[in-house]
């Protein structure tokens, strides 16, 4: 599935993505605002190279694309004549939870039990406090995805029998070009190479463990099935993208829109993500770091994913994705 004119959709006068002609492997490839692609293994004289290979390389590399995007089009193909996969295959995915503050807001008014006495007004206005309080004093939340859990961005997303709660989750994804360890807030996006679109698939109804309610969240299995994590379809380079912290994300449900909000509602920002993450882990050259998901997913709506839905997925400035939600066929 391929939304119409999505070359024109990034910010910019180039993307990178991972594309492929029909029973061909991948390659990587610059994609020109027109459409056309640029097949970075032909340009570089590396048969081998991959996406990976470039966040590698980011520094040598990443200064001939705008060369490239310039260069006269001449035979290059349109884009249209590939298949397009996610945009890379990380080592570490890192992701941030309740990083929204209205999302968090909501949440808070959502499970109190009444017990406090306050009015639906006067809730709101107590987690709004503390979500002040938390962003200035406080830490991010982050917990740990695995890369075998990315699909591409118009790939169908199977939902497996086991899960009764499936949700989105649509996110802004950083890209790191360059290793980070105990970076400051400040010197943090120079860190990173560019922006991409996540969904972070979530089923409900294993997020906590009944069997042992004292562990907490089980996030490897309510979020780590194949395909839970459709990315791209491009990495648009961090100098097209003004601010990653006024970015609009939405999610629109069978055409429905469900998730509409500014990056700018996130308690912490993009730098303070990788910064605090760069304290402990040593961020390598690919990795993703998942920025969390502002209100409006299904929970929120009542209405988690079946068979047969189809969500469409946009970051401005990044692209789209359009993906079908496919109940799993029993072995």
């Amino acid at each position: 599935m391929k939304p119409e004119a999505a070359p024109a959709l990034f910010s910019g006068p180039y993307a990178l993505g991972t594309l492929s002609a029909l029973g061909q492997e991948t390659f990587p490839a610059l994609l020109r605002r027109g459409g056309s692609v640029v097949n970075l293994r032909r340009s570089f004289d590396a048969p081998g190279l991959t996406m990976l290979d470039v966040m590698e390389d980011w520094d040598r590399l990443s200064s001939a694309f705008a060369e490239l995007a310039e260069r006269p089009c001449g035979d290059d193909p349109s884009v249209t004549a590939f298949r397009v996969h996610a945009p890379i295959a990380p080592r570490q995915v890192l992701q941030s939870g309740a990083n929204y503050r209205q999302h968090v807001i909501d949440l808070h008014v959502a499970h109190r039990d009444g017990s406090d006495g306050l009015s639906e007004e006067e809730a709101r206005a107590e987690a709004a406090e503390i979500m002040d309080r938390r962003a200035a004093e406080d830490l991010p939340y982050v917990f740990i995805g695995l890369p075998s859990a990315i699909t591409g961005p118009y790939d169908d997303v199977v939902l497996p029998a086991w899960a009764k709660k499936p949700d989105w989750e649509l996110e802004l994804a950083a890209v790191i070009g360059r290793p980070a360890y105990q970076v400051s807030t400040e010197q943090a996006l120079a860190h990173v190479a560019g922006y991409t679109i996540a969904n972070d698939l979530t089923d409900r109804a294993t997020v906590f463990r009944r069997d042992m309610p004292q562990i907490g969240t089980d996030w490897l299995r309510s979020k780590n099935a194949p395909g839970f994590t459709p990315l791209g379809p491009w990495i648009v380079p961090s100098q097209s993208v003004a601010t990653p912290d006024d970015l609009q994300v939405t999610l629109k449900l069978n055409g429905e829109t469900m998730q509409d909000e500014s990056t700018k509602d996130m308690i912490f920002s993009v730098a303070r993500l990788i910064s605090y993450l760069s304290q402990t882990v040593r961020l390598l050259p690919g990795d993703l770091v998942l920025t969390g998901s502002p209100a409006g997913n299904g929970m929120h709506w009542g209405r988690l994913l079946r068979d047969g839905d189809v969500m469409d997925a946009t970051i401005t400035g990044l692209g789209a994705q359009r993906t079908r939600c496919v109940a799993e066929v029993p072995a």
